[in-house]
């Protein structure tokens, strides 16, 4: 999970995301390792945003949980953005003298 005030990690966002989708069509971490075909510990990993996945082994997990790895790369793109932290920098304005 993110830490507040801390800018958010990418591997995070995404364990967010899959956990999110896996728990939302009712699945266990169980079946969709089996369907992925990775080890159940290193789902685990993934979700908790502990280890970072391949591009292949995210397309396998996308298989398992029948979602388009362009929409796991949409939330998770839009999750970084929301959770973003912005510092704005002043505005610095000169007075013009009068002639």
């Amino acid at each position: 999970m993110s830490i507040p005030g801390r800018p958010a990690l990418m591997r995070e966002a995404l364990g967010e995301v899959l956990r999110e989708l896996r728990t939302s069509e009712k699945l266990t971490l169980r079946e969709v390792s089996s369907q992925a075909r990775v080890s159940l510990g290193y789902l685990s990993e993934i979700e908790r945003g502990q280890k970072e996945a391949s591009s292949e082994l995210l397309n396998s997990i996308c298989g398992a949980l029948d979602v388009p790895l362009s929409v796991l790369l949409r939330r998770v793109s839009d999750r970084i953005d929301a959770q973003a932290v912005v510092t704005q920098l002043p505005v610095r304005t000169e007075r013009v003298a009068a002639a």
